[in-house]
């Protein structure tokens, strides 16, 4: 038995080889992960193999109740548990990218939400992307990876908060974006590395930088919304 839709392994199949494609991330580290809530589970990234040998088979089918691997030899990418906690949590959700893209990995590092500064970051983002809550020490110490999960989901909130933030930096660790398919969270995570390099240039040369608030909102309502009207539905 096939766990997981052929469809379903070729579009997380595309979604991975899109991260070394775009230089989200250097050797094995990233992953993405698409999920099939009818048949409740989803596909990843296995652990530590190359984006050049993935295949369809080789991505790993995890239960999406259990979190443990239905078929096949090979173990799941380690942020395994931090994906399904998402999908959990998030009805809407669909797939999940992590990397560890440099820029957005600074604000991380730094402990510090990427602030809007600008219209390219509000075109795609309601707000600073945040980083989460600190883990404990006992939330470090078992299940690590779930607890990553948890302290994300603690700090954007709902299902309708996660919509309209689709992002989030690990504190010292590095992003998760997330959307209805697993090619779209991967697109989020292009545009907060981007969004990221601006922000850390942008600060190198007026610390007090800063968007006003209508700005802000002008542009993330009229690609986002019942009265959005950027684009074409054709070509979305």
């Amino acid at each position: 038995m096939t766990y997981g839709s052929a469809a379903l392994r070729e579009a997380v199949l595309r979604a991975n080889q899109m991260i070394p494609a775009t230089g989200l991330a250097a050797l094995t580290w990233g992953n993405v992960s698409g999920v099939d809530r009818e048949a409740g589970l989803y596909v990843i990234k296995p652990s530590g193999v190359a984006y050049e040998d993935l295949t369809p088979e080789k991505l790993v089918p995890v239960s999406l109740e259990t979190g443990k691997v239905l078929d096949g030899d090979l173990r799941p990418s380690v942020d395994s548990e931090t994906h399904r906690a998402f999908y959990l949590a998030w009805p809407s959700v669909g797939g999940i990218t992590h990397t560890h893209s440099a820029n957005a990995v600074a604000f991380a590092q730094a402990d510090r939400d990427i602030p809007v500064l600008g219209t390219t970051h509000a075109d795609s983002f309601s707000g600073p992307v945040p980083v989460a809550r600190h883990l404990t020490p006992e939330e470090c110490a078992v299940d690590y990876e779930l607890n990553t999960g948890h302290a994300i989901i603690d700090t954007v909130g709902g299902d309708e908060d996660a919509q309209g933030m689709p992002v989030a930096l690990a504190a010292h660790h590095g992003p998760f974006t997330w959307a209805a398919t697993a090619q779209k969270s991967v697109e989020y995570a292009i545009i907060l590395e981007k969004v990221a390099e601006m922000a850390l240039k942008t600060l190198a040369l007026n610390a007090a930088a800063a968007v006003p608030p209508h700005l802000q909102e002008r542009h993330f309502k009229r690609k986002h919304g019942p009265g959005a009207y950027y684009g074409n539905p054709s070509h979305t």
